[in-house]
């Protein structure tokens, strides 16, 4: 897209300036007059501030232009193309993650079996504010984690009326899930969109986590799962319960997205998560990497840009 005469470029803007997520589904976004907007099918134009989200997730029906993709990724926001009520992600735009100090390093931590426990040690103090027992293995961990989570699932029925048995959803199938399920699903898929666009925006790499492994958004995972019972997972139940005493008048995903955007908002998350993602880290011990003393440095030195650590400039 070429830049409107007499206006500087777009430029990225911290993580923690930016409103959350925006779901589109069943539009056609593109840029008209340099503004970013969804055309809807009756042909009504809705102008979206691009560069003030952290990320767009593309749901079905939604369309996207080369010049929307260009002007999102120069704002450094990212884009998700996922399915219904956000469950599965079928793609990423990736408008972060160009630091290539930060991404070494978290894969030397990510190697060091003592630096990867003391981690995932410090994941488990943040997320249940107690320190974690000794003399455990992140496999016992993660098993302790694992009921104290099903633990508050629990609680967070008996407490708003809904009726659980376990955690169980198919994301091949939306409609096969029961309410507080596709609840949680919803909910997880607002907080787990949220956290990609921080990492990336941090620039780290998504997919080299430290609980869990394995995965395209594994260290996604790690850093969603330190907010999610105290953000996300009591919205989605609290919504549950309202569906199931016929109080809502809309669908109950749109609700938990609804309900999630409040959540985000009170807890300030947006200004909290890089921070964490910092702090955790640290807890490695180990320092980062220095170039190599061969290393051929930037021909051109970019200018210093208004974004995190991981936005191109």
């Amino acid at each position: 897209m070429a830049q409107m005469p007499g206006l500087p470029p777009p430029r990225p803007i911290p993580l923690k300036d930016r409103a959350q997520l925006v779901f589109v589904e069943r539009a056609q976004l593109d840029v008209r007059d340099g503004a970013f907007c969804a055309v809807n099918a009756d042909g009504t134009v809705t102008q979206i501030p691009v560069g003030g989200l952290a990320g767009l997730m593309l749901e079905p029906g939604a369309r996207i232009s080369h010049a929307a993709v260009a002007l999102a990724a120069r704002t450094g926001t990212l884009i998700t193309w996922v399915g219904e009520g956000g469950v599965r992600l079928y793609s990423a735009g990736q408008p972060g993650g160009a630091r290539s100090d930060k991404l070494l390093w978290q894969a030397k931590l990510a190697l060091d079996d003592a630096a990867r426990l003391r981690i995932v040690r410090r994941m488990f103090q943040i997320r249940f504010g107690e320190a974690a027992p000794e003399r455990r293995s992140i496999d016992q961990l993660r098993g302790i984690e694992g009921v104290r989570v099903r633990e508050s699932y629990a609680l967070l029925a008996r407490k708003y009326g809904v009726n659980w048995s376990r955690r169980k959803y198919d994301p091949k199938d939306w409609e096969a899930g029961d309410v507080p399920n596709r609840c949680l699903s919803a909910a997880t898929a607002c907080l787990h969109g949220l956290t990609e666009a921080a990492v990336l925006a941090a620039g780290y790499a998504p997919a080299i986590g430290f609980l869990h492994s394995g995965k395209p958004l594994s260290f996604v995972y790690d850093i969603a799962d330190l907010w999610k019972l105290e953000t996300v997972v009591p919205e989605a139940f609290r919504i549950a319960g309202q569906a199931a005493q016929g109080k809502l008048d809309m669908a109950p995903d749109r609700a938990v997205r609804l309900a999630c955007r409040d959540a985000f908002r009170r807890s300030g998350l947006l200004s909290k998560i890089i921070p964490q993602i910092e702090d955790v880290l640290a807890a490695g011990e180990l320092p980062k990497p220095k170039p190599a003393p061969d290393a051929v440095g930037p021909a051109f030195e970019d200018e210093k840009g208004g974004g995190d650590d991981g936005h191109r400039g």
